[in-house]
């Protein structure tokens, strides 16, 4: 969580946080972070995306690493993953925008006003049937190109970037202007450049800077190579709104306890029933995502009662003290 959006928050009750457990999110170790961090990884054009995690996990010598958004392995760029824990919070970069930077061949040569005119027309809502070999179902659907431009143009080559709805298939697209222009287009090359947030020009982490900052960090105990490539998973979640929660509801919250009134201190404002939010501690680590029961004013005007429901716990259970009690088991 940024301190913009600690700022921001509608405070409900107040409260201390004891510093002999957890850490504050931008000061943990490389160990922790690499239980709790995020990697915004340079995929190269060869491997799949499974292929690139396997070989990320034997890097940094982890059991559990996943990645946001699979890339087809001809294609490169920008793959969020998340190490250990992180993995689970990775499930709001799905739904964010994605952008791509695409090289394709027109199978003829249109004027700029028939080109500009299909542009326009793949620009918006549009409808796409997934291509033959995808992995999902192959019905025609609707998806949303927010921006589509031509950067260059080499007689039949055309250099485009197009920033879409996640789920939307490039190749696809210039099959469907082909098709439209008549004599067809293909697709050569493909560069995703954007995940939600994460752009490729904030600075992507290649697979070899990678192994080389943390073989300095394992033989030379420098970690300042290693620091800098791994962000705090909470990165990926400054997008959503967010709830602060009291010490002696963490532990409970991550042995599935859904979270009542009395254990929150802040929330985003504005906040509605339904809404998608990540929990934190005083601190500032994502606990959980949870959905909202209540909405702001709600929550304001309320003694007891669930106010979100738990979707999907980060945090391991233990690092923060048990301070709730179990029902006591019936007697015959």
């Amino acid at each position: 969580m940024t301190l913009q959006q600690l700022e921001n928050l509608v405070e409900i009750d107040q409260d201390i946080t004891d510093n002999a457990y957890g850490t504050n999110y931008d000061e943990r170790t490389i160990e922790q972070l690499l239980q709790y961090g995020l990697i915004i990884l340079d995929k190269p054009p060869g491997p799949t995306s499974h292929e690139t995690v396997a070989w990320t996990k034997r890097l940094l010598k982890l059991p559990k690493i996943g990645h946001s958004g699979t890339l087809d392995p001809q294609v490169s760029g920008v793959l969020p993953l998340g190490l250990g824990e992180a993995t689970k919070a990775l499930g709001v970069l799905l739904y964010g925008p994605k952008e791509y930077h695409a090289l394709g061949r027109i199978h003829s040569l249109p004027s700029k006003e028939k080109l500009n005119e299909i542009i326009q027309m793949f620009t918006g809502e549009i409808f796409q049937k997934p291509p033959q070999r995808s992995a999902v179902v192959r019905q025609t659907r609707t998806r949303t190109i927010h921006e589509f431009e031509v950067i260059e143009q080499k007689e039949r080559l055309l250099l485009t970037r197009i920033l879409c709805e996640s789920g939307t298939y490039i190749r696809k697209l210039y099959y469907d202007m082909g098709e439209v222009l008549g004599p067809g287009a293909t697709m050569i090359e493909l560069r995703r450049t954007r995940v939600d947030q994460f752009r490729e020009s904030d600075g992507l982490v290649t697979l070899h800077e990678l192994a080389n900052a943390f073989s300095v960090w394992e033989e030379k105990k420098d970690e300042t190579k290693l620091r800098s490539m791994i962000k705090p998973i909470e990165y990926a979640l400054s997008e959503i709104k967010s709830v602060v929660v009291r010490d002696s509801a963490v532990d409970a919250m991550c042995h599935g306890a859904q979270l009542a009134i009395p254990g929150i201190l802040q929330i985003s404002p504005n906040l509605k029933k339904g809404d998608i939010v990540a929990v934190y501690t005083q601190k500032g680590e994502v606990v959980a995502l949870a959905e909202s029961t209540m909405s702001e004013t709600e929550i304001k005007d309320a003694t007891k009662g669930y106010a979100f429901e738990t979707k999907r716990i980060i945090m391991a259970p233990d690092t923060y003290p048990r301070k709730w009690r179990t029902k006591p088991t019936p007697k015959d």
